[in-house]
């Protein structure tokens, strides 16, 4: 009997901890201009208040040693007055290189960084891009969290964004 105990008490400390996830798309449409410049772009989910609970992505010029590229993520008007003029660059975990046209995919886990521990309650996702010699765009997917069950939602933009899709797993 106390091997039998035993055996249930390790399986049940062995088997891995079921945590929501949060797996975000963000589509870079490919432009036909005579000069293209990678977009700058910020990732971030914002309370009902606006005010930002969780910073997840902000991609930037990072191959400036003297820190160039950072004068321009005052471009992203939206996530710089909510967020980035506080920031200090980089953003262990969240900052990175700008990203080439195309889909590019993040996944975030519940209790672990960015993420963090998100209470529960309504909130929206916010991604916006802003392209030198080019124009700046926001869209917004609103979210309840945590999911009771699995959810699947997107915006589409119009410019410097392409498809934005949010996936929701308990």
């Amino acid at each position: 009997m106390r091997r039998l105990l035993t055996l249930a008490i390790c399986a049940c400390c062995a088997a891995p901890a079921i945590a929501a996830d949060m797996n975000i798309t963000v589509e870079i449409p490919t432009l036909k201009v005579a000069e293209y410049h990678r977009p700058y772009v910020a990732v971030w989910i914002e309370r009902e208040d606006h005010s930002v609970a969780a910073n997840l992505a902000v991609w930037y010029e990072m191959k400036k040693g003297d820190g160039e590229g950072t004068k321009w993520l005052k471009d992203m008007r939206q996530w710089w007055r909510r967020s980035g003029r506080e920031q200090t660059m980089p953003i262990d975990g969240v900052s990175g290189a700008t990203r080439p046209a195309g889909q590019h995919r993040l996944r975030f886990v519940d209790g672990k960084p960015p993420l963090g521990t998100l209470a529960p309650g309504h909130y929206e996702l916010v991604v916006e891009a802003a392209r030198e010699v080019g124009g700046r765009e926001a869209q917004r997917i609103p979210f309840d969290w945590p999911a009771k069950a699995p959810v699947h939602l997107s915006a589409k933009g119009s410019e410097e964004l392409g498809q934005i899709d949010l996936d929701l797993n308990p």
